[in-house]
Formats: C-alpha cells, structure tokens, sequence
C-alpha cells in the first residue's frame, strides 16, 4: 500500500520486505545492494531489511545489526514463514540452494539465489521447476551473477546486440586469483565438494561462462576440459571460517580437498565461434583477475575488472591507419545504470553491482509481467556447461556436448 512521508506528505512507495539467508561475504555484498537501491534509484517498491538468518545466534545478531537488518532468525524457515518478508535472498554454500529457494518459492516468496544455482543439474533442474510453477503465481526468481550489472560490460552486451562487431568468431574469459596458492591455507568449505560443489570451476568459472553467454547472446554447445587439483590435503579449520579467510587452521590434522583448484577448457558456441576459459585461485600474484576478450568480423571488445569503468573497443570498418583499440570511459548519464549515479568520470566499483542486481529484480517483481534475468533457467544452462566440463575432463579432454533441455 502506497505511504506518505510523515514530514513532506509526499506519496512513498509501497514496501518490499527483504529476508536473507547467509551473512558472510555474499550477504555483507547483498545487504549494501538492499540498502542502497532505493535510495540512489527511484524504485517502484523499497527495499526493506526484514530479517537475516544465520546457525551461529550471536554471530548473525552481530551482523544484522552491522547491515542493517531488522531481525535476526537461527533457522532460516522461520525467516521464510515471516509475514513481513516477500522476497528471500539466498547467499549460503550452494549445498542448500535449492532446498531454501524451493521452499521460499513453494511459500510464495520471490527468489534471488546466489550464483552457481545449485551443487549438480539435478538440483537446478528442481529449481526451475519449481520457479516456473511459482512464475504462474506471479512470482519471480533470479540467479546472482552480479558481474553483468558491471555497466561497462552492460554497455558492451549493447554493443554486441547492436551488431558493432558483426558475425563473432572468437570468446576468451579468464578468471585468475591467488588465495589457495599457500599450502597451508585451511580447509575451509569451498575446497569440499559436499558443500561447493566443485572448486575454481564453480566459484569462478560459473561467471565466466555466464558472462561469454550473456555477452554473445548465444550458449555454449560442447566444452573440451582439463582440471587439476595441485594441493590435496589442508590443515582442518579449528573454527568456523567464511572460505576467502586463512584465519583459523587448527596447526595438526589434515583433511582431503575434494574439489578442483584449476579449470581449463575450450568451448564452442551455437554459431560456431570458438570460446576459451580459464579459472584457477592458485595464480600468485592474482587477486580477482577477470578478463575477457571478444573478436567478430567487424570489430573487438576488451575488459579488465580492474579497471571496470572502462571498456576496451575496436571498430575494424575504420581506416587501418588510425583504426585501433580505444578506450572508453563507462560513466555517462546513457551507459546502462548511470542514470542513478554520480557526475561523468566519476568512478564506481565492485559494490555497486549488488546495487543494480537489487534494483532490476525490484524492477521485475514491481512489474508482475517481466522476467528477471539471469532466470533461474539461466542458471541451470549454466550448471549444464559446468557439469560437461567436469566429464570432459574426467575422460582427458574429450569434447562433450552440453544438453540444451
């Protein structure tokens, strides 16, 4: 119901309750994107944070009042049952992904889940599912791959469905950090499959493979893989630890690492053109090294996550003499979600995608006909290509189809 302002008497808008599961990093991530949607894009709805849930009382207690959450839940069914909660945000290890989406969307709640969807197909399969039963509800459900609300690689999503650089030939991610390359580093829930469901190939190759699809408007077909894990055994953690942390190695007993440190594979898209990917967390020196390049008939496109107000383009119609590679600075009031922000070269950074990832799901539950994106079906194409490099590269390398359907 629309409110007014008790000051100004001017009409607000109508209220819509947050409630999110996990409060480490993605949660730290997702409630600056909740706080600050409404407040820097005029929004048909207002995000409010409702409530947090975490395992740990006091832990969760702690960081609902640091994020700005209104209550505090120790099972996250209690969070799903709140009246005052509409739409619930799924930022835990990807072993109860599906459980808590499906639950919150058989409740009717909208979904965001944090990306990859799910731990296997069949989970994301389950998810779908029951996202398309609730999307007959008027529900929505989306996955969180934030890196596309980066509004340089939005505007170059632009420039591709523009057709700038015509027929593609040519896809290459790599996704490249350091944080395992210490042996010593512990045991923490990202290097156990039960729980993560693979290593670097889920944690970062997930948004490299999101990103070429997106970006080349079309998916993957068949993937042709290698993986390796180059350090086996971890220290077991003495505490609890949030994965991106060394604190906490309990100094005696060791524990087998069951997911990939490293993937590298090769891909081809439905039109034919070729993609290339590359993700470890065992690169020294690399701390959150996105890149990609895409070549086609007409032109090529460039970006760097460190330097993400910027994005690399070449038109090669132009005269060879001065044709080449320049740069353009993404921070125009007409580049895709500057609208809200600050004056032209004034930079954004990492923050600021949970930002528009809040504002466009807001968007599309306020619209009660748009389908946000990336869906849930999304989500599960992108499971798919994970799960075909993970059989390539149990069988040396051999190409292997990626299902459609």
């Amino acid at each position: 119901m629309e409110q007014r302002d008790s000051e100004s008497g001017e009409a607000t808008p109508p209220t819509l309750g947050i409630g999110m599961v996990g409060y480490a990093f993605m949660g730290a991530a997702h409630s600056q994107g909740w706080r600050t949607a409404g407040r820097v894009f005029d929004l048909p709805l207002r995000p409010v944070l409702a409530a947090v849930a975490g395992r740990d009382r006091g832990a969760v207690r702690a960081a609902a009042a640091k994020h700005g959450w209104a209550a505090a839940e120790t099972d996250w069914r209690a969070l799903v049952a709140r009246d005052d909660v509409q739409l619930v945000d799924v930022c835990t290890p990807g072993d109860s992904h599906a459980e808590i989406a499906v639950a919150a969307l058989e409740a009717g709640k909208h979904v965001l889940c944090e990306k990859p969807l799910a731990n296997s197909v069949a989970e994301a399969e389950a998810m779908v599912a029951a996202a398309e039963a609730a999307a007959a509800r008027g529900q929505v459900a989306m996955v969180g791959f934030n890196y596309r609300r980066v509004p340089a690689l939005a505007y170059a999503r632009r420039l591709v469905a523009e057709g700038r650089l015509g027929a593609l030939r040519h896809v290459r991610v790599t996704y490249l950090q350091d944080w395992l390359v210490d042996p010593d580093f512990p045991l923490t829930w990202r290097l156990e499959r039960e729980h993560a469901g693979s290593g670097a190939l889920g944690d970062l190759g997930a948004h490299a493979v999101d990103l070429a699809q997106y970006l080349a408007g079309e998916l993957l077909v068949g993937v042709s893989a290698l993986t390796e894990t180059f350090v086996r055994e971890r220290p077991l953690l003495a505490g609890v630890s949030a994965g991106l942390s060394g604190a906490g190695a309990s100094g005696g007993a060791y524990g087998a690492v069951t997911v990939d440190d490293a993937a590298l594979f090769t891909g081809r898209l439905a039109s034919g053109a070729l993609a290339s990917f590359e993700a470890t967390r065992m690169a020294a020196g690399r701390k959150n090294a996105l890149r990609l390049e895409i070549n086609g008939e007409q032109g090529s496109l460039a970006f760097d996550l460190e330097r993400l107000n910027e994005l690399s383009f070449h038109d090669h119609t132009e005269p060879a003499a001065s044709a080449g590679f320049r740069r353009i600075l993404v921070t125009e009031p007409d580049h895709p979600y500057l609208e809200g922000w600050w004056p032209p070269g004034h930079a954004l950074g990492y923050e600021h995608t949970f930002v528009h990832q809040a504002r466009d799901l807001v968007l599309a539950v306020a619209s009660g006909t748009t389908a946000p994106a990336p869906s849930f079906a999304d989500g599960l194409q992108v499971q798919r290509v994970l799960a075909a490099v993970e059989e390539s590269a149990e069988k040396n390398a051999v190409y292997t189809p990626v299902p459609l359907r």
